[in-house]
């Protein structure tokens, strides 16, 4: 018998422990209605035994019809699913009386009841959830090659370095530390490139180039719009510029919660991939499975409302407290917070647990926990440590599921950017924001984009990949509209465009090249000597009419191509990196005309961010250009002392799968030829370059 089919002793006690927490349920619902009642107190025991054994075959029906049929059907699902499998065991059961109303009514009660003796029988730990969904569809079956090692690549969005360092020596990471404690684990530090954003990062890390990519959203000339990474038409687009077919995951392997899919046969809620084909049945059945069961909706209602009291709390906290550096928190953000906190976490996980019974060999999974919190709170506070502590707890679940997997599962930990903190631009400048400055310098009009849409973006990859077609799929244009509401640019108009990606500013003058620094200075001659002086612009960059790209500073300029350095130097206070991250950037040909990146502070490492945002990232300063890599000893073997660049870091990622025994038929050129047809598919003119433009 195999690990992942073994019966252990604890699971027959949370059986019993599921069984009694029943029928108690049971009881109560039975003092609460009065049109329901048993002719003795023993009968719902065998209720509670009956609901049990119908459950198993009465459900996995409706989990495949809901799965099948779209987003209304998984709600149908979460409603009453459970209410049906009650009724059926109560009609069962002589000597039980309860209309399907009831049953209905009945199946809340027991669900919160039970999640309630669960939860204090376990002291509030994940066990229950653990082996729930571990032994979710049987038996595990064996794989035809079960000696090639499986590698789960979890991201842990925006964690910075020296967070998680501290978070180890504080003790607030028990897994992590056991993991580094046994010498199983080393920690390792690698530098994001700039852009440092998610849509750069993962591109690099599951399609190996960050080219073509200047920000989290640009002005892109060739289609003559706003390109945004996650909307899922652009990300299709920014996919099948990068993509040759041989990405990080093109063997066997699955993207799940991402931005891009890293050329795998199957994505899962991956934005990228979403508009290709919309409603994944995988995830609607995963999802319709999680909330059909008494625990599982219980769980997933009683932490989504638990979030958003939390975040309403600690908003209100901050506010009585005078925190600074802070901003506005309101309820939109307490729902998108409960969102990616709660529901979207367990989902990725169950996600998860499903691809390692299967025996996928790669599975990428993002989860944006941490990134989310402290985007809005700070990137030290407390309900963003408890948002790390929180991805601890998913890891020692995930370790747990890959036990029972039918090969062994190596998990890489990584972190795609970090985060750094500080009042917002518009908050240090009396108001006002950086268009604003721009429109003053240049008396031109200004098309402005600087609100954050990134959490938008999560919660619609969750919904499209859930909804279906027609009218249910309907449900999930709401997040696309708002991303589209707030990116909107008129590209016909005159004038300017000027976009915010967190600490980075983005200056476009529309056209089909861009001007040099020579030429705006003519055009403008107030605008660049009045960015590189204003308080909260570290650095303003460019290229000149030779194409040789510059950082400006109020007191000096820094030439990037050959380091010379006049008067004194814009970059000194962001790294010996910077120099070199940033001519990479400034060469891209997407670049916009003026990079503008914040200034830092040296004792506080504060940034200016050009959203309302208190943690940021995208640009220099700070510990945002600090990521984490988290490796299994063995593979973390041969690793170069130091990692610039996501692009860099995925052709060592790609080796520890060598490592692993994979990659053979990627490596001896074996491709599926349709991969590498959707680069052609989707060029100029195609129904993705064709998008109505932003």
């Amino acid at each position: 018998m195999s690990e992942g089919s073994r019966v252990r002793g604890s699971d027959i006690t949370r059986l019993l422990a599921a069984w009694a927490g029943s029928t108690i349920a049971l009881w109560v619902a039975d003092a609460l209605l009065p049109n329901m009642y048993a002719d003795t107190p023993w009968a719902w025991v065998a209720v509670a035994l009956v609901s049990g054994l119908v459950g198993l075959f009465l459900r996995p029906v409706l989990v495949e019809l809901s799965a099948r049929i779209g987003w209304i059907a998984v709600l149908l699902v979460a409603l009453v699913g459970q209410a049906v499998v009650m009724y059926v065991a109560m009609d069962l059961v002589p000597g039980v009386h309860a209309s399907f109303g009831t049953a209905v009514i009945a199946s809340w009660i027991t669900a919160a009841v039970g999640t309630l003796i669960s939860w204090m029988a376990t002291a509030g730990t994940d066990d229950g959830f653990v082996s729930s969904i571990g032994r979710r569809g049987g038996r595990v079956k064996p794989v035809a090659d079960p000696d090639v090692d499986g590698v789960l690549f979890v991201q842990m969005d925006g964690v910075a370095f020296p967070v998680l360092r501290w978070a180890v020596q504080a003790g607030g990471v028990p897994t992590i530390r056991r993991w580094l404690a046994s010498g199983d684990y080393q920690l390792r530090e690698w530098t994001p490139q700039l852009p440092c954003t998610t849509p750069a990062s993962q591109l690099g890390l599951l399609h190996g180039t960050v080219d073509r990519v200047p920000a989290f959203r640009w002005y892109d000339r060739e289609l003559g719009r706003v390109l945004v990474a996650n909307r899922p038409a652009d990300a299709r687009i920014i996919e099948d510029r990068a993509t040759d077919g041989r990405g990080l995951l093109a063997e066997d392997g699955v993207s799940i919660s991402n931005l891009f899919s890293g050329d795998a046969d199957r994505s899962l809620m991956t934005m990228s991939r979403t508009e290709a084909k919309r409603g994944s049945t995988q995830t609607r059945r995963t999802f319709a499975w999680f909330l059909a069961t008494p625990s599982g909706f219980a769980r997933s209602l009683s932490r989504t409302v638990a979030e958003v009291v939390k975040e309403r709390w600690q908003a209100r906290r901050q506010v009585r407290r005078d925190l600074d550096p802070r901003v506005h928190r309101g309820w939109t953000f307490a729902a998108l917070r409960a969102v990616t906190n709660a529901l979207l976490r367990d989902l990725n996980t169950a996600l998860v647990s499903e691809e390692m019974r299967r025996g996928t060999k790669a599975i990428y999974v993002d989860y944006v926990d941490y990134d989310e919190i402290a985007h809005h709170a700070g990137m030290f506070r407390p309900e963003s440590l408890s948002a790390l502590e929180g991805l601890d707890r998913v890891l020692h679940t995930l370790q747990s599921l890959a036990e029972r997997a039918p090969r062994r599962y190596r998990i890489v930990v990584l972190s795609d950017h970090g985060q750094s903190q500080g009042r917002s631009f518009a908050d240090r400048n009396d108001g006002q924001d950086l268009p604003a400055l721009c429109q003053e310098l240049t008396a031109t009009e200004v098309q402005a984009v600087q609100k954050s849409v990134e959490g938008w973006g999560r919660a619609d990859s969750l919904v499209e990949d859930v909804s279906g077609g027609g009218v249910t799929g309907m449900l999930s244009d709401r997040a696309g509209r708002r991303i589209d509401k707030e990116t909107a640019v008129d590209s016909e108009a005159p004038g300017i465009v000027v976009l915010g990606s967190g600490n980075l500013g983005l200056f476009y003058v529309p056209g089909p090249s861009r001007m040099s620094l020579e030429e705006l200075e003519e055009r403008w001659p107030r605008l660049i000597p009045g960015l590189c002086a204003n308080q909260g612009i570290g650095f303003v960059a460019g290229l000149d009419r030779e194409g040789v790209p510059w950082a400006l500073g109020a007191d000096g300029r820094h030439n990037l191509a050959d380091g010379t350095v006049e008067g004194v130097d814009p970059l000194a206070p962001f790294g010996a990196h910077a120099p070199r991250v940033l001519a990479r950037a400034v060469l891209m040909p997407e670049a916009p005309d003026l990079y503008l990146n914040s200034d830092v502070h040296p004792l506080t490492l504060d940034v200016a961010a050009f959203e309302e945002l208190v943690g940021a990232h995208g640009g220099l300063g700070g510990y945002q250009d600090s990521a984490v890599l988290l490796v299994p000893t063995d593979l973390a073997q041969g690793l170069p002392e130091h990692i610039e660049g996501a692009d860099d870091l995925h052709r060592q990622l790609v080796g520890m799968l060598e490592a692993c025994g994979q990659r053979r038929s990627v490596d001896s050129g074996a491709l599926d030829s349709s991969r590498l047809a959707r680069k052609s598919e989707s060029g100029p003119g195609s129904r993705a370059e064709r998008s109505p433009q932003s």
